[in-house]
Protein backbone atom coordinates (compact mmCIF):
# COMPACT_ATOMS: atom_id res chain seq x y z
CA UNK A 1 0.00 0.00 0.00
CA UNK A 2 1.84 3.61 -0.55
CA UNK A 3 0.40 5.08 1.81
CA UNK A 4 2.70 3.15 4.07
CA UNK A 5 5.77 5.01 2.37
CA UNK A 6 4.81 8.12 4.32
CA UNK A 7 6.11 8.65 7.54
CA UNK A 8 3.72 10.76 9.34
CA UNK A 9 3.20 9.87 12.67
CA UNK A 10 -0.24 10.48 12.43
CA UNK A 11 -3.13 8.36 9.57
CA UNK A 12 -6.47 8.46 9.81
CA UNK A 13 -8.69 5.97 7.82
CA UNK A 14 -12.43 7.34 7.12
CA UNK A 15 -15.05 6.46 4.62
CA UNK A 16 -18.68 5.34 4.08
CA UNK A 17 -19.76 2.35 6.27
CA UNK A 18 -19.29 -1.09 5.38
CA UNK A 19 -16.12 -0.03 3.13
CA UNK A 20 -13.54 -1.75 5.10
CA UNK A 21 -11.82 0.74 6.95
CA UNK A 22 -11.31 -1.49 10.14
CA UNK A 23 -9.50 -4.08 8.35
CA UNK A 24 -7.44 -1.73 6.40
CA UNK A 25 -6.57 0.20 9.55
CA UNK A 26 -5.15 -2.98 11.08
CA UNK A 27 -3.51 -4.36 8.61
CA UNK A 28 -1.66 -1.22 8.19
CA UNK A 29 -1.03 -1.00 12.07
CA UNK A 30 0.05 -4.64 11.83
CA UNK A 31 2.77 -4.16 8.81
CA UNK A 32 4.19 -0.46 10.52
CA UNK A 33 4.27 -3.09 14.04
CA UNK A 34 6.36 -5.80 11.78
CA UNK A 35 8.82 -3.62 10.95
CA UNK A 36 10.11 -2.33 14.12
CA UNK A 37 7.49 0.67 15.08
CA UNK A 38 5.75 0.95 18.26
CA UNK A 39 2.04 1.38 16.89
CA UNK A 40 -0.95 2.62 18.80
CA UNK A 41 -4.46 2.00 16.96
CA UNK A 42 -7.39 3.75 18.11
CA UNK A 43 -11.03 3.18 17.09
CA UNK A 44 -13.28 6.38 17.72
CA UNK A 45 -16.75 4.37 16.49
CA UNK A 46 -19.25 4.32 19.06
CA UNK A 47 -19.82 0.95 17.40
CA UNK A 48 -16.56 -0.62 17.11
CA UNK A 49 -15.83 -4.10 15.81
CA UNK A 50 -11.84 -3.77 16.52
CA UNK A 51 -11.73 -6.33 19.17
CA UNK A 52 -13.61 -8.90 16.59
CA UNK A 53 -11.32 -7.81 13.73
CA UNK A 54 -7.84 -8.44 15.86
CA UNK A 55 -9.84 -11.01 17.97
CA UNK A 56 -8.22 -9.18 21.60
CA UNK A 57 -10.18 -7.70 24.41
CA UNK A 58 -10.17 -3.92 24.00
CA UNK A 59 -10.82 -1.36 26.53
CA UNK A 60 -10.70 2.47 26.69
CA UNK A 61 -6.67 1.95 27.57
CA UNK A 62 -4.07 0.70 25.39
CA UNK A 63 -3.42 -2.83 25.72
CA UNK A 64 -0.59 -5.05 23.95
CA UNK A 65 -1.86 -7.08 20.95
CA UNK A 66 -0.19 -10.22 21.45
CA UNK A 67 0.73 -11.63 18.30
CA UNK A 68 1.91 -8.61 17.02
CA UNK A 69 4.92 -7.42 19.52
CA UNK A 70 4.95 -3.35 19.40
CA UNK A 71 1.10 -2.93 18.62
CA UNK A 72 -1.21 -1.96 20.99
CA UNK A 73 -4.84 -1.29 20.35
CA UNK A 74 -7.88 0.62 22.18
CA UNK A 75 -11.56 1.24 22.01
CA UNK A 76 -12.80 5.00 22.90
CA UNK A 77 -15.59 4.09 24.46
CA UNK A 78 -18.04 7.25 24.47
CA UNK A 79 -19.87 6.24 27.81
CA UNK A 80 -16.95 5.16 30.12
CA UNK A 81 -15.41 8.30 28.63
CA UNK A 82 -18.74 10.60 29.74
CA UNK A 83 -18.94 8.87 33.24
CA UNK A 84 -14.91 9.81 33.78
CA UNK A 85 -15.40 13.31 32.34
CA UNK A 86 -19.11 13.40 34.68
CA UNK A 87 -17.09 12.58 38.34
CA UNK A 88 -14.14 14.47 36.99
CA UNK A 89 -16.50 17.89 36.64
CA UNK A 90 -18.66 17.02 39.74
CA UNK A 91 -16.41 14.88 41.86
CA UNK A 92 -15.19 18.25 43.86
CA UNK A 93 -18.38 19.48 44.48
CA UNK A 94 -19.25 15.89 46.61
CA UNK A 95 -20.01 17.21 50.24
CA UNK A 96 -19.28 20.66 49.58
CA UNK A 97 -22.22 21.85 47.81
CA UNK A 98 -25.90 20.58 48.93
CA UNK A 99 -27.02 16.57 47.72
CA UNK A 100 -29.92 18.89 45.60
CA UNK A 101 -27.29 21.18 43.72
CA UNK A 102 -24.84 17.67 43.19
CA UNK A 103 -27.76 16.01 41.42
CA UNK A 104 -28.58 19.15 39.65
CA UNK A 105 -25.52 19.09 38.24
CA UNK A 106 -25.22 15.14 37.76
CA UNK A 107 -28.42 15.44 35.97
CA UNK A 108 -26.53 17.93 33.38
CA UNK A 109 -24.32 15.86 32.35
CA UNK A 110 -26.46 12.81 32.03
CA UNK A 111 -27.35 13.56 28.00
CA UNK A 112 -25.48 12.48 24.63
CA UNK A 113 -24.19 15.82 24.57
CA UNK A 114 -21.52 14.83 27.72
CA UNK A 115 -20.98 11.82 25.16
CA UNK A 116 -19.51 13.70 22.51
CA UNK A 117 -17.98 16.20 24.62
CA UNK A 118 -15.96 13.34 26.80
CA UNK A 119 -15.27 11.25 23.38
CA UNK A 120 -14.06 14.27 22.09
CA UNK A 121 -11.79 15.54 24.74
CA UNK A 122 -10.23 11.88 25.08
CA UNK A 123 -9.80 12.23 21.44
CA UNK A 124 -7.97 15.26 21.53
CA UNK A 125 -5.84 13.77 24.65
CA UNK A 126 -4.57 11.32 22.60
CA UNK A 127 -3.94 13.29 19.11
CA UNK A 128 -3.17 16.81 20.98
CA UNK A 129 -0.66 15.76 23.98
CA UNK A 130 2.45 14.39 22.79
CA UNK A 131 3.26 12.66 26.01
CA UNK A 132 -0.30 11.29 25.79
CA UNK A 133 1.32 9.12 23.23
CA UNK A 134 4.70 9.22 23.54
CA UNK A 135 5.90 5.84 23.62
CA UNK A 136 4.62 4.86 20.53
CA UNK A 137 6.11 6.25 16.64
CA UNK A 138 2.77 5.63 14.80
CA UNK A 139 -1.03 6.45 15.75
CA UNK A 140 -3.54 5.10 13.65
CA UNK A 141 -6.89 6.47 13.92
CA UNK A 142 -10.09 3.62 12.66
CA UNK A 143 -12.99 6.22 12.11
CA UNK A 144 -16.88 6.00 12.30
CA UNK A 145 -18.79 5.98 9.07
CA UNK A 146 -18.48 9.24 7.54
CA UNK A 147 -20.95 11.13 8.98
CA UNK A 148 -20.12 10.80 12.74
CA UNK A 149 -15.83 10.83 11.45
CA UNK A 150 -16.64 14.79 9.82
CA UNK A 151 -18.32 15.86 13.10
CA UNK A 152 -15.62 14.51 15.40
CA UNK A 153 -12.89 15.94 12.94
CA UNK A 154 -14.77 19.90 12.85
CA UNK A 155 -15.09 19.69 16.52
CA UNK A 156 -11.83 20.93 16.69
CA UNK A 157 -12.63 23.82 15.11
CA UNK A 158 -16.14 23.96 16.67
CA UNK A 159 -14.94 23.94 20.51
CA UNK A 160 -12.31 26.61 20.08
CA UNK A 161 -14.59 28.86 17.94
CA UNK A 162 -16.93 28.46 20.71
CA UNK A 163 -14.86 29.04 23.47
CA UNK A 164 -12.98 32.06 21.62
CA UNK A 165 -16.93 33.80 21.28
CA UNK A 166 -17.59 32.94 25.03
CA UNK A 167 -16.54 35.10 27.16
CA UNK A 168 -18.51 34.55 29.46
CA UNK A 169 -17.66 30.92 30.12
CA UNK A 170 -21.71 29.65 30.18
CA UNK A 171 -22.80 26.50 28.54
CA UNK A 172 -25.98 25.81 27.13
CA UNK A 173 -26.00 22.07 29.59
CA UNK A 174 -23.60 22.04 31.46
CA UNK A 175 -21.35 19.60 30.04
CA UNK A 176 -19.12 22.77 28.52
CA UNK A 177 -18.25 23.41 32.00
CA UNK A 178 -14.86 21.96 31.94
CA UNK A 179 -13.42 22.80 28.16
CA UNK A 180 -12.24 26.37 29.18
CA UNK A 181 -9.11 24.75 30.55
CA UNK A 182 -8.95 22.53 27.66
CA UNK A 183 -8.32 25.19 24.86
CA UNK A 184 -4.36 24.87 24.88
CA UNK A 185 -4.86 20.53 24.23
CA UNK A 186 -7.59 21.59 21.56
CA UNK A 187 -5.58 24.15 19.78
CA UNK A 188 -2.78 21.84 19.26
CA UNK A 189 -5.32 19.36 18.35
CA UNK A 190 -5.97 21.32 15.50
CA UNK A 191 -2.38 22.19 14.49
CA UNK A 192 -1.65 17.98 14.64
CA UNK A 193 -4.90 17.79 12.10
CA UNK A 194 -3.65 20.30 9.74
CA UNK A 195 0.27 19.56 9.82
CA UNK A 196 1.15 17.24 6.61
CA UNK A 197 3.96 16.34 8.42
CA UNK A 198 2.25 14.72 11.09
CA UNK A 199 -1.17 13.43 9.48
CA UNK A 200 -2.17 11.42 6.75
CA UNK A 201 -6.04 10.67 6.02
CA UNK A 202 -6.71 7.59 3.98
CA UNK A 203 -9.67 7.48 2.20
CA UNK A 204 -11.16 3.98 1.91
CA UNK A 205 -14.04 2.88 -0.62
CA UNK A 206 -15.45 -0.21 -2.21
CA UNK A 207 -15.42 0.02 -6.15
CA UNK A 208 -19.05 1.56 -5.77
CA UNK A 209 -20.35 4.87 -7.02
CA UNK A 210 -22.19 5.42 -3.78
CA UNK A 211 -18.86 4.62 -1.37
CA UNK A 212 -16.77 6.63 -4.16
CA UNK A 213 -18.81 9.33 -4.02
CA UNK A 214 -18.80 9.43 -0.51
CA UNK A 215 -15.17 9.54 -0.40
CA UNK A 216 -15.54 12.56 -2.50
CA UNK A 217 -17.57 14.23 -0.30
CA UNK A 218 -15.29 13.53 2.09
CA UNK A 219 -11.95 14.56 0.60
CA UNK A 220 -14.13 18.06 0.02
CA UNK A 221 -15.02 19.11 3.21
CA UNK A 222 -11.78 17.73 5.11
CA UNK A 223 -9.37 19.77 2.37
CA UNK A 224 -11.69 22.58 3.54
CA UNK A 225 -10.77 22.26 6.87
CA UNK A 226 -6.95 21.82 5.91
CA UNK A 227 -6.91 18.60 6.46
CA UNK A 228 -4.03 16.82 3.99
CA UNK A 229 -2.38 15.35 2.66
CA UNK A 230 -4.99 12.37 1.39
CA UNK A 231 -4.59 9.38 -0.15
CA UNK A 232 -7.38 6.94 -1.80
CA UNK A 233 -7.91 3.08 -0.58
CA UNK A 234 -10.25 1.21 -3.09
CA UNK A 235 -10.94 -2.21 -1.16
CA UNK A 236 -12.46 -5.10 -2.79
CA UNK A 237 -11.79 -4.96 -6.17
CA UNK A 238 -13.16 -8.37 -7.51
CA UNK A 239 -11.08 -9.70 -11.26
CA UNK A 240 -13.30 -12.57 -12.34
CA UNK A 241 -11.78 -15.61 -13.37
CA UNK A 242 -14.46 -18.37 -14.52
CA UNK A 243 -15.81 -16.25 -17.27
CA UNK A 244 -18.61 -18.26 -18.00
CA UNK A 245 -20.38 -17.09 -14.33
CA UNK A 246 -22.37 -14.16 -15.19
CA UNK A 247 -22.76 -12.73 -11.34
CA UNK A 248 -18.51 -12.87 -11.83
CA UNK A 249 -18.73 -10.96 -14.70
CA UNK A 250 -21.28 -8.31 -13.53
CA UNK A 251 -19.40 -7.89 -10.27
CA UNK A 252 -16.43 -7.36 -12.13
CA UNK A 253 -17.91 -4.58 -15.07
CA UNK A 254 -19.59 -2.82 -11.97
CA UNK A 255 -16.53 -2.37 -10.38
CA UNK A 256 -14.77 -1.22 -13.36
CA UNK A 257 -17.27 1.60 -14.18
CA UNK A 258 -17.34 2.33 -10.53
CA UNK A 259 -13.63 3.03 -11.14
CA UNK A 260 -13.93 4.80 -14.36
CA UNK A 261 -16.53 7.55 -13.75
CA UNK A 262 -15.02 8.92 -9.91
CA UNK A 263 -14.75 12.25 -9.31
CA UNK A 264 -11.92 13.55 -10.89
CA UNK A 265 -10.43 15.37 -7.70
CA UNK A 266 -10.94 11.89 -6.22
CA UNK A 267 -8.79 10.56 -8.91
CA UNK A 268 -6.04 12.53 -8.53
CA UNK A 269 -5.46 11.20 -5.25
CA UNK A 270 -2.38 9.17 -5.08
CA UNK A 271 -4.22 5.71 -4.73
CA UNK A 272 -3.90 2.10 -3.49
CA UNK A 273 -6.08 -0.78 -4.94
CA UNK A 274 -6.47 -4.06 -2.89
CA UNK A 275 -8.25 -7.10 -4.43
CA UNK A 276 -11.62 -8.67 -3.07
CA UNK A 277 -10.70 -11.68 -0.59
CA UNK A 278 -12.36 -14.96 -0.69
CA UNK A 279 -12.92 -14.81 3.26
CA UNK A 280 -12.87 -12.08 6.27
CA UNK A 281 -9.89 -10.36 7.62
CA UNK A 282 -10.48 -11.35 11.34
CA UNK A 283 -7.48 -12.16 13.79
CA UNK A 284 -4.01 -11.03 12.95
CA UNK A 285 -3.31 -14.19 10.35
CA UNK A 286 -5.98 -13.33 7.91
CA UNK A 287 -4.66 -9.15 8.16
CA UNK A 288 -1.42 -10.09 7.01
CA UNK A 289 -2.58 -11.56 4.08
CA UNK A 290 -4.55 -8.45 3.32
CA UNK A 291 -3.99 -7.67 -0.65
CA UNK A 292 -3.26 -11.01 -1.59
CA UNK A 293 -5.40 -12.31 -4.05
CA UNK A 294 -7.03 -15.53 -3.37
CA UNK A 295 -8.21 -16.52 -6.77
CA UNK A 296 -8.17 -20.24 -5.91
CA UNK A 297 -9.41 -20.20 -2.24
CA UNK A 298 -12.61 -22.24 -1.82
CA UNK A 299 -14.06 -23.17 1.64
CA UNK A 300 -14.48 -26.48 1.99
CA UNK A 301 -18.14 -27.62 2.26
CA UNK A 302 -19.58 -28.41 5.60
CA UNK A 303 -23.02 -29.41 5.96
CA UNK A 304 -23.18 -28.05 9.29
CA UNK A 305 -23.67 -24.73 7.30
CA UNK A 306 -26.59 -25.75 5.22
CA UNK A 307 -29.70 -24.23 5.95
CA UNK A 308 -33.25 -23.39 4.37
CA UNK A 309 -32.43 -19.73 3.52
CA UNK A 310 -35.53 -17.04 4.56
CA UNK A 311 -37.94 -16.03 2.40
CA UNK A 312 -37.45 -12.15 0.33
CA UNK A 313 -38.18 -9.02 1.87
CA UNK A 314 -41.45 -8.90 0.14
CA UNK A 315 -42.83 -11.67 2.91
CA UNK A 316 -42.57 -8.62 5.43
CA UNK A 317 -44.67 -5.97 3.48
CA UNK A 318 -48.61 -7.46 4.36
CA UNK A 319 -47.70 -7.24 8.11
CA UNK A 320 -46.04 -3.87 7.87
CA UNK A 321 -49.04 -2.29 5.89
CA UNK A 322 -51.77 -4.13 8.05
CA UNK A 323 -51.75 -1.30 11.28
CA UNK A 324 -52.37 1.36 8.66
CA UNK A 325 -50.22 3.87 9.91
CA UNK A 326 -47.28 4.01 12.39
CA UNK A 327 -43.19 4.22 12.14
CA UNK A 328 -40.91 1.75 10.68
CA UNK A 329 -36.88 1.97 11.51
CA UNK A 330 -34.61 0.27 9.28
CA UNK A 331 -31.69 0.23 11.56
CA UNK A 332 -28.00 -1.76 11.22
CA UNK A 333 -24.41 -0.90 10.70
CA UNK A 334 -23.43 1.95 8.34
CA UNK A 335 -23.05 0.43 4.62
CA UNK A 336 -25.56 -2.42 5.15
CA UNK A 337 -28.42 -1.01 2.94
CA UNK A 338 -30.64 0.78 4.84
CA UNK A 339 -31.58 3.05 2.98
CA UNK A 340 -32.11 1.35 -0.33
CA UNK A 341 -34.26 -1.28 2.53
CA UNK A 342 -36.20 1.78 3.68
CA UNK A 343 -36.97 3.08 0.28
CA UNK A 344 -38.03 -0.07 -1.22
CA UNK A 345 -40.31 -0.73 2.16
CA UNK A 346 -41.59 3.05 1.61
CA UNK A 347 -42.44 2.48 -1.97
CA UNK A 348 -43.78 -0.81 -1.62
CA UNK A 349 -46.46 0.74 0.70
CA UNK A 350 -47.08 3.79 -1.18
CA UNK A 351 -48.30 1.55 -4.33
CA UNK A 352 -51.13 0.25 -1.44
CA UNK A 353 -52.62 3.57 -1.60
CA UNK A 354 -51.35 4.47 2.03
CA UNK A 355 -49.77 7.30 2.73
CA UNK A 356 -46.36 7.42 3.74
CA UNK A 357 -43.08 9.92 4.55
CA UNK A 358 -39.94 8.60 4.46
CA UNK A 359 -37.13 10.71 6.16
CA UNK A 360 -33.77 9.98 7.50
CA UNK A 361 -31.75 10.55 10.48
CA UNK A 362 -28.21 9.54 9.19
CA UNK A 363 -26.07 12.75 8.69
CA UNK A 364 -24.41 10.99 5.41
CA UNK A 365 -27.71 9.95 3.88
CA UNK A 366 -28.08 9.71 0.38
CA UNK A 367 -32.00 9.08 0.35
CA UNK A 368 -33.30 11.93 -2.19
CA UNK A 369 -30.47 10.27 -5.08
CA UNK A 370 -31.99 6.89 -4.42
CA UNK A 371 -34.91 7.94 -6.19
CA UNK A 372 -33.63 10.04 -9.08
CA UNK A 373 -35.94 12.96 -8.92
CA UNK A 374 -39.10 11.04 -9.79
CA UNK A 375 -42.62 10.79 -7.49
CA UNK A 376 -45.08 8.86 -6.62
CA UNK A 377 -48.87 9.09 -5.16
CA UNK A 378 -48.55 9.21 -1.17
CA UNK A 379 -45.34 9.32 -1.22
CA UNK A 380 -43.14 12.43 0.58
CA UNK A 381 -39.37 12.03 1.10
CA UNK A 382 -37.11 14.24 3.42
CA UNK A 383 -33.88 14.25 5.10
CA UNK A 384 -33.63 15.70 8.92
CA UNK A 385 -30.56 18.37 7.77
CA UNK A 386 -28.54 19.27 11.05
CA UNK A 387 -27.84 22.33 10.05
CA UNK A 388 -31.29 23.73 9.21
CA UNK A 389 -32.99 21.88 12.30
CA UNK A 390 -30.12 23.55 14.28
CA UNK A 391 -31.28 27.17 12.67
CA UNK A 392 -35.23 26.18 13.47
CA UNK A 393 -34.23 25.26 17.06
CA UNK A 394 -32.14 28.67 17.41
CA UNK A 395 -34.80 30.84 16.26
CA UNK A 396 -37.25 29.21 18.24
CA UNK A 397 -35.62 29.60 21.24
CA UNK A 398 -34.58 33.12 21.08
CA UNK A 399 -37.97 34.10 20.04
CA UNK A 400 -39.70 31.80 22.97
CA UNK A 401 -37.10 31.76 25.97
CA UNK A 402 -35.28 34.77 24.66
CA UNK A 403 -38.55 37.01 24.59
CA UNK A 404 -38.90 38.46 27.75
CA UNK A 405 -35.34 38.67 28.42
CA UNK A 406 -33.26 41.81 28.38
CA UNK A 407 -30.19 42.77 26.29
CA UNK A 408 -27.71 41.01 28.34
CA UNK A 409 -29.41 38.19 29.22
CA UNK A 410 -30.17 37.46 25.41
CA UNK A 411 -26.53 37.81 24.40
CA UNK A 412 -25.97 35.20 27.24
CA UNK A 413 -28.28 32.97 25.53
CA UNK A 414 -27.17 33.52 22.14
CA UNK A 415 -23.73 32.08 23.16
CA UNK A 416 -25.44 29.03 24.73
CA UNK A 417 -26.87 28.24 21.59
CA UNK A 418 -23.70 28.49 20.08
CA UNK A 419 -22.40 25.60 21.19
CA UNK A 420 -22.02 21.95 19.32
CA UNK A 421 -24.52 20.61 21.77
CA UNK A 422 -27.21 22.84 20.24
CA UNK A 423 -27.06 20.71 16.89
CA UNK A 424 -27.93 17.25 19.07
CA UNK A 425 -30.52 18.59 20.68
CA UNK A 426 -31.95 19.62 17.72
CA UNK A 427 -31.37 17.21 15.19
CA UNK A 428 -33.26 14.81 18.52
CA UNK A 429 -36.12 17.10 18.37
CA UNK A 430 -36.58 16.75 14.85
CA UNK A 431 -36.28 12.87 15.30
CA UNK A 432 -38.94 12.99 17.82
CA UNK A 433 -41.48 14.78 15.58
CA UNK A 434 -40.59 12.51 12.60
CA UNK A 435 -41.48 9.45 14.90
CA UNK A 436 -45.07 11.44 15.73
CA UNK A 437 -45.96 11.94 12.34
CA UNK A 438 -46.86 8.40 12.50
CA UNK A 439 -50.22 8.86 14.28
CA UNK A 440 -52.00 9.39 11.26
CA UNK A 441 -49.55 8.15 8.23
CA UNK A 442 -46.34 5.57 8.11
CA UNK A 443 -43.19 7.18 8.61
CA UNK A 444 -40.25 5.10 6.92
CA UNK A 445 -36.89 6.61 8.84
CA UNK A 446 -33.79 5.56 7.27
CA UNK A 447 -31.83 6.08 10.22
CA UNK A 448 -27.64 6.87 11.21
CA UNK A 449 -25.61 4.30 11.41
CA UNK A 450 -25.80 1.78 15.03
CA UNK A 451 -23.71 3.58 17.12
CA UNK A 452 -25.13 7.28 16.10
CA UNK A 453 -28.17 5.61 16.29
CA UNK A 454 -27.72 3.89 19.96
CA UNK A 455 -26.96 7.45 21.03
CA UNK A 456 -29.80 8.87 19.56
CA UNK A 457 -31.79 6.47 21.71
CA UNK A 458 -29.90 6.89 24.77
CA UNK A 459 -30.70 10.77 24.36
CA UNK A 460 -34.86 9.72 24.15
CA UNK A 461 -34.27 7.96 27.84
CA UNK A 462 -32.42 10.85 29.11
CA UNK A 463 -35.08 12.90 27.93
CA UNK A 464 -37.57 10.80 28.93
CA UNK A 465 -36.06 10.93 32.63
CA UNK A 466 -36.11 14.19 32.52
CA UNK A 467 -39.56 14.65 30.84
CA UNK A 468 -41.05 12.31 34.26
CA UNK A 469 -39.86 14.70 36.63
CA UNK A 470 -40.94 17.98 34.90
CA UNK A 471 -42.93 17.67 31.92
CA UNK A 472 -44.25 20.99 31.38
CA UNK A 473 -40.96 21.49 29.56
CA UNK A 474 -41.23 19.09 26.82
CA UNK A 475 -43.42 19.01 23.83
CA UNK A 476 -46.21 16.12 23.17
CA UNK A 477 -43.43 14.55 20.51
CA UNK A 478 -40.66 14.31 22.88
CA UNK A 479 -42.55 13.59 25.65
CA UNK A 480 -44.24 10.27 23.17
CA UNK A 481 -40.88 9.51 21.43
CA UNK A 482 -40.05 6.37 23.89
CA UNK A 483 -43.47 5.10 24.83
CA UNK A 484 -44.10 5.10 21.38
CA UNK A 485 -41.02 3.54 20.05
CA UNK A 486 -41.51 1.23 22.74
CA UNK A 487 -45.24 0.13 21.30
CA UNK A 488 -44.72 -2.55 18.74
CA UNK A 489 -47.98 -1.82 17.37
CA UNK A 490 -46.54 1.69 16.40
CA UNK A 491 -43.26 0.86 15.60
CA UNK A 492 -41.53 -1.62 13.45
CA UNK A 493 -37.64 -2.01 13.63
CA UNK A 494 -36.31 -3.83 10.72
CA UNK A 495 -32.52 -4.61 11.34
CA UNK A 496 -30.37 -4.58 8.09
CA UNK A 497 -27.16 -6.57 7.71
CA UNK A 498 -25.18 -7.94 5.43
CA UNK A 499 -24.45 -11.72 5.97
CA UNK A 500 -20.92 -11.34 7.22
CA UNK A 501 -19.30 -11.38 10.73
CA UNK A 502 -19.17 -8.28 11.87
CA UNK A 503 -22.86 -6.86 10.70
CA UNK A 504 -24.35 -9.25 12.15
CA UNK A 505 -22.50 -9.41 15.17
CA UNK A 506 -22.84 -5.58 15.56
CA UNK A 507 -26.75 -6.21 14.95
CA UNK A 508 -27.12 -8.34 17.70
CA UNK A 509 -25.33 -5.84 19.91
CA UNK A 510 -28.07 -3.67 18.63
CA UNK A 511 -30.98 -5.58 19.70
CA UNK A 512 -29.95 -6.06 22.84
CA UNK A 513 -29.52 -2.70 23.31
CA UNK A 514 -33.07 -1.95 22.21
CA UNK A 515 -33.83 -4.68 24.06
CA UNK A 516 -32.96 -2.96 27.07
CA UNK A 517 -35.05 -0.04 26.15
CA UNK A 518 -37.62 -2.22 25.69
CA UNK A 519 -38.03 -2.01 22.06
CA UNK A 520 -38.53 -5.54 20.44
CA UNK A 521 -37.10 -5.70 16.81
CA UNK A 522 -39.69 -6.48 14.23
CA UNK A 523 -37.82 -8.19 11.39
CA UNK A 524 -33.93 -8.69 10.26
CA UNK A 525 -33.55 -8.04 6.59
CA UNK A 526 -30.22 -9.77 5.63
CA UNK A 527 -29.04 -7.87 2.13
CA UNK A 528 -26.81 -8.87 -0.40
CA UNK A 529 -26.95 -12.04 -0.08
CA UNK A 530 -24.85 -14.46 -3.13
CA UNK A 531 -26.34 -17.49 -1.74
CA UNK A 532 -29.41 -17.49 -3.23
CA UNK A 533 -27.41 -17.03 -6.57
CA UNK A 534 -25.60 -19.83 -8.91
CA UNK A 535 -22.11 -18.32 -8.96
CA UNK A 536 -19.03 -20.86 -10.19
CA UNK A 537 -15.87 -18.12 -9.49
CA UNK A 538 -13.81 -19.67 -6.73
CA UNK A 539 -14.03 -16.16 -4.70
CA UNK A 540 -17.53 -16.17 -4.54
CA UNK A 541 -18.14 -19.96 -4.03
CA UNK A 542 -15.94 -19.16 -0.99
CA UNK A 543 -18.16 -15.94 0.02
CA UNK A 544 -21.30 -17.82 -0.69
CA UNK A 545 -20.81 -20.52 1.77
CA UNK A 546 -18.98 -18.59 4.39
CA UNK A 547 -22.51 -16.48 3.98
CA UNK A 548 -24.29 -19.61 5.08
CA UNK A 549 -22.69 -19.43 8.72
CA UNK A 550 -24.01 -16.19 9.37
CA UNK A 551 -27.54 -16.65 7.73
CA UNK A 552 -27.70 -19.62 10.01
CA UNK A 553 -26.75 -17.94 13.17
CA UNK A 554 -29.76 -14.69 12.25
CA UNK A 555 -32.12 -17.45 11.42
CA UNK A 556 -32.30 -19.80 14.25
CA UNK A 557 -30.25 -17.71 17.27
CA UNK A 558 -30.84 -13.88 16.36
CA UNK A 559 -34.09 -13.21 14.78
CA UNK A 560 -38.00 -14.25 15.14
CA UNK A 561 -38.65 -13.34 11.85
CA UNK A 562 -36.21 -13.33 8.67
CA UNK A 563 -36.16 -12.01 4.86
CA UNK A 564 -32.89 -12.05 2.15
CA UNK A 565 -32.67 -9.75 -0.61
CA UNK A 566 -30.12 -11.46 -3.24
CA UNK A 567 -26.95 -9.46 -4.16
CA UNK A 568 -27.97 -6.85 -7.42
CA UNK A 569 -25.54 -5.69 -10.20
CA UNK A 570 -26.47 -1.91 -9.30
CA UNK A 571 -27.91 -0.59 -5.86
CA UNK A 572 -31.66 0.13 -7.18
CA UNK A 573 -32.09 3.55 -8.40
CA UNK A 574 -35.67 5.23 -9.26
CA UNK A 575 -38.99 3.56 -8.41
CA UNK A 576 -39.67 0.96 -10.83
CA UNK A 577 -35.92 -1.12 -9.23
CA UNK A 578 -37.28 -0.10 -5.92
CA UNK A 579 -40.60 -1.89 -6.76
CA UNK A 580 -38.84 -4.73 -8.47
CA UNK A 581 -36.23 -5.23 -5.21
CA UNK A 582 -39.97 -5.90 -3.21
CA UNK A 583 -41.87 -8.09 -6.31
CA UNK A 584 -38.75 -10.14 -7.24
CA UNK A 585 -38.46 -13.81 -6.08
CA UNK A 586 -35.44 -15.52 -5.16
CA UNK A 587 -34.18 -17.16 -7.81
CA UNK A 588 -32.44 -20.29 -6.56
CA UNK A 589 -30.47 -23.27 -8.18
CA UNK A 590 -30.88 -26.82 -7.24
Amino acid sequence: MLFLTRSTRNFFFTGKGGVGKTSVACATAIQFADSGKRVLLVSTDPASNLDEVLDVDLGPKPTPVGQVPGLSAMNLDPKTAAAEYRERMVGPYRGVLPPTAVASMEEQFSGSCTLEIAAFDEFSRILGDPQATAQFDHVIFDTAPTGHTLRLLTLPSAWSSFMAHNSTGTSCLGPLAGLQTQQALYQSTIMALRDPSRTTLVLVSRPESSALREADRTREELSALGILPQHLVINGIFLATDLNDSVAMSMQTRAQQAIDSMPAALCSLPRSSLPLAAGEFVGVAALRSLGVPQVNAVLPVDPRTSIDLPPTIASLIDDLARPGHGVILAMGKGGVGKTTVAAAVAVALAERGLRIHLSTTDPAAHLVSTFSGESLPHLTISCIDPMSETRRYTAEVMSTAGAGLDETARALLAEDLRSPCTEEIAVFRAFAQAVAAGTDQFVVLDTAPTGHTILLLDAAMAYHREVTRQSAQMSEAVEQLLPRLRDPQFTRVLVVVLPEGTPVHEAASLQCDLRRARIQPFAWVINQSLSPLAVSDPVLVSRQWQEMRYIREVVQSLADRTSIIPWRINTPQGIAELHELISSQLQMEP
